[in-house]
């Protein structure tokens, strides 16, 4: 892994099915490289869909060995929110419900994915869950209400995080 001052340097990129883009180090609690204290999730994104696979340390607990549920839920809405990047858009969360299925263990290896189950307008559904990556069993499911940014607002976020599409080969252009 990388130290925290290269992570903090290193210009993220975002691979899709579609190209790469990349977008400014930023300090966003769950995806920036910026946050020392952060989850520093590194997330794949496709058209309409998104994902992350990780292990949760020790800092993350709740009670004594099993991740805090607040950690798990930042995590569904960041693939929840990501599956909107993929189609080009960006939004914020307007609602979000949770349900735990079964306890996420420290240091147990898990992939969460998010995904839009409808669009209309500016209003985006997401849905998503997380799952054991050993046993494919789902440990928590979520479903998401995200409002779409203002093409206004998206030019300004794109300014903001100097998002850029980068050239098949992953060279910044």
């Amino acid at each position: 892994m990388t130290s925290e001052a290269t992570r903090a340097a290193t210009r993220p990129a975002i691979e899709t099915p579609t190209g790469r883009f990349e977008f400014a180090p930023h300090n966003c609690f769950a995806c920036g490289t910026l946050n020392a204290g952060g989850l520093g999730l590194e997330v794949h994104v496709e058209p309409g869909r998104s994902w992350v696979a990780l292990a949760l340390d020790r800092r993350f607990e709740g009670w004594e060995g099993v991740v805090h549920g607040g950690i798990l839920c930042t995590i569904l809405d960041e693939v929840m929110a990501w599956a909107l990047v993929g189609e080009d858009n960006w939004g914020v969360t307007a609602r979000m419900a949770v349900d735990f299925r079964r306890p996420v263990e420290v240091a147990m290896p898990i992939r969460a994915e998010g995904w839009i189950t409808r669009s209309r307008r500016r209003i985006v559904d997401t849905a998503g869950h997380i799952i054991d990556s050993t046993t494919g069993a789902e440990l928590a499911t979520a479903t998401g209400v995200y409002v779409a940014a203002s093409p206004d607002r998206k030019r300004d976020l794109r300014e903001r995080y100097a998002y850029r599409p980068s050239d098949p080969l992953g060279d910044a252009p």
